[in-house]
């Protein structure tokens, strides 16, 4: 027997179902739709924001053919790979000599003949701004060329078209607050140029440079350098070379074969595209090749799985009601000699009809927003997209996906139509139904089964394990939430009558009520998972991290001596620009004998001053040296976490050296010092320093409360006052001093060892100096303030410098952070609304009875209200519960791979952990129940007109 007529009067029944049924049907594609249209935007974003060989080639190129380039080894024969990148001598060919490397590289004689080209070079320069002084990098190169198209386009005003003139990028321009017809001038040479433009680089939105014409620059710095010794010259780039080559022929592997002889190194579009066989590239022997392929990570695979489920769970529920709404006809068909495979076909034709409708509204709706947003995206990963990128089969499975889905919802609900009898379809009787108890059975089975399999592919390292057993763990919470939902019953006995009639209603249609809260559990679990996972990498990364100053402060060092430095201006210039708070702590720098910082050409031509670290335990590094890494195989994560922080190890994983000290890391300061950059506020420190007695931050160099400094009073020949007062040979002495030992926390302090007064210093016979200033910061400083401080540091004769903190890695986790929280509430609220609007209109005749026996008219009202608040609440917490498997699953695959480097390095970290995102969980816990709530109540009418009951 042929099926197809059944399925196509089954098909004709679902889409007249679903026309006549706007609303519901609606809601349903709406359900499906947008799922796939994020997955289709999302598809579109990546591939086109990822760009192809070729895009990468014009980012590099423009619309030239190659790039030539000279090596530093002279003109001598060269093998290279055809990506342009790796490249080497022959092998077994003998080293250049030095005679042969100092020789030039006749590059152009390397160009196929009738090639045209463009010379580029590039240098860091300083420049005015409307705020100030900026550090920027200059290039020579003629941009106006037609060569140039896709690498770099103008967006405002011309190109440079005389010496006198320079174009920026829009982001410099942004920061320097210049518009076009502004003077820029360079520093040190005093050159002045008219900006004309401003220009972007596709692949690169963010770059921060200047563009003037080949000539215009290094030259006339170069001579006023050779006029006047006071100007540093200028450090370009070596030249490169943008070759267009003769028409129709480009830059062929041949053309490159020929300029490797010269000592030339190519990288050719034509080439690059279409590489040569091996057999024809003399270096393929040597290069043992690399894949550039990503994996698919487990969350992404997780994140997909989860968003499937929750299409289905999300959809499941107006199915539900609707075959419900549609059960007498439904029981007519069967009254018509309909078999219950019929009744079935009938839902699931539904399904598959909504889901195809969802499916193409999903797609088309993703092509729309991707086009329309696409600005903004671009903007947002800073890069042009080339073109919008469509691969037609990942549509298709997109869309084929939204209607897979839409069928996968449609099945519980035709699997119970099929079930009823004809009788209880006619007369709109529900029958009695009692829940299964095997299902709850296997849904406990299924989430320690899931949860094993997800930690032992996070152990294992299996990914696909990780992904399995997480969606498995869900499916699992999934079977045991009728369970939850009708204990929820039971809790209203003792509340007032409508939180009471919610808990009830929910329990008492547990087909309705389980999986909204299940699609609410798998949007907040999905969203938990990768919210834990990101905190927990955020606060991973923040471990890590070496900062190069203390959290909220800047430094004002001195780059010359003692009174040239003219640190006072240059304080002045510091805290008139910059939003400093407080007072400044000033600090100096000592040394033994002559200064090393002046006498240093010579060898022993200066003294040496060091801090003596004692031998044994707690002063040496385990994970340093000899048995390291025997003692790294037995170690946990945590063990050598407390190992890595004790003041030994810190003392060799914390080499910055700054502030003018040396390796010593000794400065001179009071307690000012302490309170203003090392953050240690304690009274006893501040007293100590007040007494002469130094402070030492890292313990591992006390013994007994003492330290010993070691110093060689050595003094230069030409260091002529110093040698009259210091006559003789070298001396050395060794001191023990009495220390106040600051907590071991400390050790961490950026740059600083031990905090000596100065009176101590002279004491020992060492000098000092003053060499800057610690400030609190207020806040940030903006690129104005900036640039304004390093003018009015300029301007008071350029003989400091300021630094400021390197610390910049929160920012974009908080934002993934807060985009989590928003989807997963907008999706919360999406599917209480839902189940909300479900029960309201399969609870009509309830709410009639309600109104018959005299219930107010706000009943009605707060009943939907708490519905909505059950719904919400219930699936919140159980999706907090399973997101935490795959987060956890993930985060022991990382600790296995942190704990693999670390016992091959045992200075590396395997600090691990996992943090729980406090601030989305409740967010998701507290906020979003009540507002659906709220919104619930707040969106239902309290007037009912009364009907007669039917049945």
């Amino acid at each position: 027997m042929n099926p197809l007529p059944g399925w196509r009067a089954a098909f004709r029944i679902a889409r007249r179902d679903a026309a006549r049924a706007k609303g519901r049907s609606a809601l349903v594609v709406a359900m499906i739709a947008l799922p796939v249209l994020g997955v289709t935007a999302a598809d579109l974003t990546y591939r086109s924001a990822l760009p192809t060989k070729a895009e990468e080639l014009t980012a590099e190129l423009g619309s030239a053919d190659a790039r030539f380039t000279s090596t530093s080894i002279g003109p001598v024969k060269l093998q290279q790979m055809p990506d342009g990148i790796n490249w080497s001598t022959p092998e077994g060919a003998p080293d250049p000599t030095p005679e042969e490397q100092a020789k030039p590289v006749d590059v152009p004689a390397a160009f196929p003949e009738g090639s045209r080209y463009l010379t580029e070079r590039s240098l860091p320069a300083s420049v005015t701004t409307r705020h100030g002084i900026a550090d920027t990098e200059v290039s020579e190169l003629r941009i106006s060329d037609a060569m140039l198209r896709g690498r770099i386009e103008l967006t405002d005003g011309t190109y440079p078209r005389k010496p006198d003139e320079i174009a920026a990028t829009s982001d410099f321009v942004k920061a320097a607050g210049l518009s076009i017809g502004d003077s820029v001038t360079v520093r040190g040479p005093e050159l002045t140029y008219t900006l004309t433009g401003t220009v972007e680089l596709p692949a690169d939105l963010r770059a921060d440079a200047l563009y003037a014409l080949p000539g215009s620059v290094i030259a006339p710095w170069q001579k006023s350098a050779d006029r006047d010794k006071t100007i540093l010259p200028p450090q370009p780039s070596d030249p490169k070379w943008l070759v267009k080559g003769p028409a129709g022929a480009g830059v062929t592997w041949q053309d490159i074969l020929a300029a490797n002889e010269r000592g030339v190194v190519v990288k050719s579009r034509q080439v690059a595209l279409n590489p040569p066989p091996d057999s024809e590239v003399p270096m393929s022997s040597m290069s043992s090749g690399y894949s550039t392929e990503a994996e698919t990570t487990a969350a992404v695979l997780t994140v997909v799985a989860m968003a499937v489920l929750e299409i289905v769970l999300l959809a499941g529920p107006a199915f539900a009601v609707g075959a419900r709404r549609s059960r007498r006809q439904l029981g007519l068909v069967g009254s018509c000699g309909g078999s219950r495979g019929q009744v079935r076909a009938v839902v699931l034709a539904g399904g598959a009809v909504l889901g195809a409708v969802g499916a193409v509204a999903g797609v088309g709706a993703g092509f729309g927003l991707t086009a329309l947003f696409r600005p903004m995206i671009e903007d947002f990963t800073g890069n042009r997209f080339g073109e919008l990128t469509v691969r037609p089969w990942e549509i298709l499975g997109i869309a084929a996906l939204g209607l897979v889905t839409g069928v996968l919802a449609a099945l519980a609900p035709a699997i119970v139509a099929g079930r009823q009898s004809v009788l209880e379809s006619l007369t709109g009787r529900r029958g009695t139904r009692r829940s299964s108890r095997v299902l709850p059975v296997i849904g406990v089975i299924a989430l320690t089964a899931g949860v094993g399999i997800a930690v032992y592919g996070g152990v294992a390292g299996d990914t696909a394990f990780v992904a399995g057993g997480s969606v498995l763990a869900e499916l699992g919470v999934l079977c045991c939430i009728p369970v939850v939902v009708g204990f929820l019953g039971r809790l209203g006995r003792r509340l007032p009558l409508t939180p009471r009639i919610a808990l009830r209603d929910a329990a008492r249609n547990r087909g309705r009520t389980a999986p909204a809260v299940a699609a609410v559990m798998a949007a907040v679990a999905g969203s938990v998972a990768i919210a834990t996972y990101t905190s927990s990498s955020a606060a991973q990364h923040a471990y890590d991290f070496e900062p190069n100053l203390t959290p909220g402060t800047v430094a004002l060092a001195a780059s010359d001596r003692g009174a040239d430095a003219e640190l006072p201006r240059a304080r002045a210039a510091v805290e008139q620009n910059y939003p400093v708070s407080g007072r400044p702590a000033d600090f100096g720098r000592v040394w033994a004998g002559s200064d090393c910082s002046v006498y240093y050409e010579e060898e022993n031509g200066c003294g040496t001053l060091e801090l003596i670290r004692p031998t044994g335990k707690g002063h040496n590094c385990p994970l340093k040296g000899k048995g390291a890494k025997e003692l790294a195989l037995r170690l946990s994560a945590d063990e050598h976490k407390r190992m890595m922080r004790s003041p030994a190890c810190m003392d060799e994983n914390y080499t910055m050296v700054a502030f003018g000290t040396g390796d010593h890391k000794i400065i001179i300061g009071g307690a000012d010092v302490l309170d203003t950059y090392v953050k240690l506020d304690d009274p006893a420190a501040a007293k100590a320093l007040a007494d002469g007695t130094p402070v030492l931050l890292n313990s591992a160099y006390a013994k007994n409360g003492e330290v010993t400094l070691k110093a060689t009073h050595l003094y230069n020949d030409r260091d002529k006052k110093n040698r009259a007062q210091h006559p003789g040979k070298a001396r050395t002495t060794t001191d023990r001093l009495k220390v106040y030992v600051a907590p071991d926390r400390f050790a961490a302090t950026p740059g600083i060892r031990m905090v000596m007064p100065e009176k101590t210093a002279e004491r020992l016979g060492l000098h000092v100096e003053d060499y800057g200033s610690f400030y609190a910061l207020g806040r940030d400083a903006t690129d104005a303030e900036s640039q304004a401080a390093y003018a009015a540091i300029d301007q008071a004769g350029n003989r400091a410098y300021l630094m400021s903190s390197n610390e910049r890695f929160r920012t974009q986790d908080d934002t993934i952070l807060l985009i989590l929280a928003l989807f997963a509430g907008v999706v919360t609220l999406g599917a209480a609304a839902i189940t909300t609007g479900l029960s309201k209109a399969d609870a009509e005749a309830d709410l009639t009875t309600l109104s018959a026996v005299g219930a107010p008219p706000g009943v009605r009202r707060s009943l939907s209200g708490f519905q909505c608040l059950v719904v919400a609440l219930t699936g919140v917490l159980l999706g907090t519960v399973a997101g935490l498997v795959p987060a956890i699953a993930l985060r022991l695959t990382d600790l296995r791979a942190a704990l693999e480097r670390m016992r091959e390095d045992p200075m590396q970290s395997a600090y691990t952990p996992i943090v729980m995102p406090w601030e989305t969980v409740g967010l998701l816990a507290l906020v979003v129940p009540v507002l659906a709530g709220l919104l619930a109540a707040a969106l239902t009418s309290s007037r009912l007109t009364l009907a007669r009951r039917a049945g």
